[in-house]
């Protein structure tokens, strides 16, 4: 194993550091905890944002948090949820007296610790509502859900979950148009090569020279399908043609499109990609409103991407285009 750390046991915290370190006068780490919140946390009668995850998936998803998108992100272990008592925490630090909403995707572990947590907080008389992201079209359940995984389009869901809040909505408007995102948004990945967890140190699965995985989650999960290695043209549209088959479009509708790697593919793929996810867009008559190309949700070092397709109308539009000052996603 060849890695740029200290001790295994350690990397979520020396990260944690670094990343206050590069973004002091807007991030902070809430005390005795793996959670960062804003600066300013809490907001004032402003809904606060709470995400997080496991730890390895980096810009996601401490580098959503700041004005325009998350109050706090809660991060675990590598490719680990959170505890209930971090999340507890960052919900208590985040609260302006207008509730606070979680943004949670569908992982199993995911799903049961941030409830426990919310169910803590309100018995505090915080009022908290939640989603849960399940954006993934490649398979219906996993080893590590009930239900259709949550990946990349989850960062769609803090950007306009991030806006709504930031404009003073109540929490259950910024509940209805997390929930309107959340149907509109379809994503779909691929693999070229394994990762390593550090504490494990040794990759998570293995994949020949000539093959690549179709549908593979964000933890190394199993897709649906290992094959020989394919053009990028037909990638992107093995990908895209996945995701136009489980979601409605009509000549004429707009979306905003997210090209992801995954952690080790160089931008110049990942553009190709979009190459032709823009023409086959193009093509059904789909018009791109804006594109996103870079790592937004990435899985330690694998080679990979995936693609997201948010359906858009104006008010998702308007909060898609809304001012945004996290450091991974600056507006």
């Amino acid at each position: 194993m060849k890695k740029v750390i200290n001790d295994p046991n350690e990397v979520v915290q020396d990260m944690i550091k670094g990343l206050i370190a590069a973004h002091p006068t807007s991030l902070r780490q809430i005390p005795n905890t793996t959670a960062i919140a804003r600066k300013e946390a809490p907001v004032l009668n402003k809904v606060g944002l709470v995400s997080g995850g496991g730890s390895g998936h980096e810009p996601a998803h401490a580098g959503y948090v700041g004005k325009g998108m998350l109050d706090a992100a809660v991060a675990g272990e590598v490719f680990t949820s959170p505890t209930p008592d971090q999340v507890y925490e960052a919900i208590k630090a985040v609260n302006g007296n207008n509730g606070v909403f979680l943004i949670i995707k569908n992982y199993t572990g995911d799903v049961i610790n941030f409830e426990m947590a919310a169910e803590l907080a309100e018995a505090d008389g915080i009022q908290v509502e939640k989603v849960i992201v399940n954006d993934d079209v490649a398979v219906e359940d996993s080893s590590f859900t009930t239900g259709r995984r949550g990946i990349a389009g989850t960062v769609f869901v803090h950007k306009i979950s991030g806006a709504k809040a930031e404009q003073g909505a109540s929490l259950e408007e910024v509940k209805r148009v997390a929930e309107k995102t959340v149907v509109n948004v379809r994503s779909m990945g691929m693999a070229l090569t394994p990762c390593t967890v550090p504490a494990a140190g040794k990759p998570s699965f293995s994949l020949d020279a000539n093959e690549m995985e179709i549908g593979i989650g964000i933890h190394g999960e199993a897709g649906i399908e290992r094959k020989n290695i394919a053009s990028a043209d037909d990638i992107a549209q093995e990908l895209t043609e996945k995701i136009l088959n489980d979601i409605d479009y009509v000549e004429g509708d707009e979306a905003a499109v997210m090209v992801n790697g995954l952690g080790s593919t160089p931008e110049m793929e990942l553009y190709i990609i979009n190459k032709r996810v823009s023409e086959i867009l193009e093509e059904k008559g789909i018009r791109v409103y804006k594109t996103f190309v870079g790592e937004f949700m990435t899985s330690l070092e694998m080679a990979g991407c995936s693609v997201t397709l948010l359906k858009l109308d104006a008010e998702l539009k308007s909060l898609l285009d809304a001012e945004s000052h996290a450091p991974a996603f600056r507006i």
